[in-house]
Order: structure tokens, then sequence, then C-alpha cells
């Protein structure tokens, strides 16, 4: 699939997010091992990422102000504007102050996308808009630059993160849009569990058209009943 998959649109500077919590949470069917991380450096004296959510290939980690300039630049990929459908620029100074923004939010969880043998940031999932009373949230995901899309790295970081919203959040229903041109990622969506709800006409105006989005979402029982839960 085309797993650069923001499906709602990347607008940071109009959405906060916050620090999730000190949880490690592993995705279904991992098979890696239970594994500690502190904030401790490694030889080269950097300090160790947090590994939050871990499965076989990626692994999901807080985003901080340390991040801004990988985030900036992700949001200037060509391919992946298009499929977010993102229309707006923002600076530098726009995107930190939308990291600094995340811990005065309770409405979003945004992680960052990170390889489990490197270390390297591909791109970045959120939950968000949670509704504590209604028990639901939207999801979206981007992964950065072709040679990172169709390795499984965006359906094993999404599998991770739905298994938190279902098995942490106690969330009940989480919905995604996807405009009707990505029809890589509708079959990985619809792989995953996603059922279609409904199509919003005309929703974006990209590159001269008008196109449309797609309703989708998935319901924590048919999460369960898909992996054995």
């Amino acid at each position: 699939m085309n797993e650069s998959v923001n499906e709602s649109v990347s607008e940071p500077v109009n959405r906060a997010v916050i620090n999730p919590v000190n949880e490690h949470v592993k995705g279904p069917g991992s098979t890696e091992p239970d594994r500690q991380k502190s904030n401790c450096s490694n030889k080269a004296g950097a300090p160790v990422p947090v590994r939050f959510l871990e499965g076989e290939k990626v692994y999901l980690r807080p985003i901080d102000t340390g991040d801004t300039e990988t985030y900036f630049q992700q949001l200037f990929q060509p391919q992946t504007r298009k499929l977010t459908g993102t229309q707006k620029h923002f600076t530098r100074n726009q995107i930190e102050r939308y990291i600094e923004g995340k811990a005065q939010d309770t409405s979003s969880i945004l992680l960052l996308i990170a390889l489990t043998e490197t270390d390297e940031v591909i791109g970045d999932i959120a939950l968000q808009d949670i509704d504590s009373y209604n028990r639901s949230a939207g999801i979206r995901i981007s992964i950065d630059s072709s040679r990172n899309q169709g390795k499984g790295c965006g359906t094993e970081a999404l599998n991770l993160m739905l298994d938190y919203g279902f098995g942490i959040v106690n969330l009940h229903r989480i919905e995604l849009n996807v405009f009707a041109y990505n029809e890589r990622a509708l079959h990985v969506y619809e792989k995953i569990g996603f059922k279609k709800e409904g199509v919003q006409k005309d929703a974006l105006y990209y590159n001269h058209k008008y196109h449309d989005s797609i309703l989708m979402a998935i319901l924590e029982h048919e999460y369960r009943e898909l992996h054995g839960l």
C-alpha cells in the first residue's frame, strides 16, 4: 500500500496532542521480548529512544521538540502531502509550538514510527478527537518516503495503535478518512478490518480536481475477533 495514509488532513498548527503515558504495549502476535528502555545514553552518547509500543519491524515512540526538523521535513514530501491532502504550509517555529502544545491536550495521542533495527523515524501515527463519553476516536498515519512503503511497516504501526486504542484507552470505535485516489491504502485498511461506512463527495480540492473522501471504521469486537483476543 502507499502507507503514507495520513488520511485526515495534516494541519499541526490547528491540532495539539499529548505525550502518551509510560506504558509499554506490544502488538498482537509480536515475538519481541520485553525490553525496558530508559533515558540512558548509548555508546555514542546519544539518548536511547523510548520504545512505547513495539512490534517486529517498527516501534512507536513519543515526539518532542528535538524531532521538530524531522517532522517539518516530512510535511513537505510531495507524495505525503498528496496522500494526506495537506494544502497549507508551515514554518519550523509553528511545528515546534505544535509539538510543545501536545502536553496541554488530552484528546489526541501522537507517536513517531521508527524502525526497530536502526531507530530511523519513518513517519507518524495518531489517535485524535478522542471522545471518552462515546469511547471513539479517529486515527491517521503517514509513512515518509517510498523506500519505507510496501514493507508492512504501516500495517504493523496501525495494529500497534489499534491494540493500544482498544486494549488500553478502552475505545469502542476507531474511524478514519481516506481519499478515493489512495486505492492502495483502502485495500490495506480493509485487510486490517476497517469497513466502509460512507462517502463524502468532493470533500478535497487538490491538483485542480475535487476528490471524494471515504469514511471507514472498526469496532472493538471486530478487532478482537480478527486477532483472537
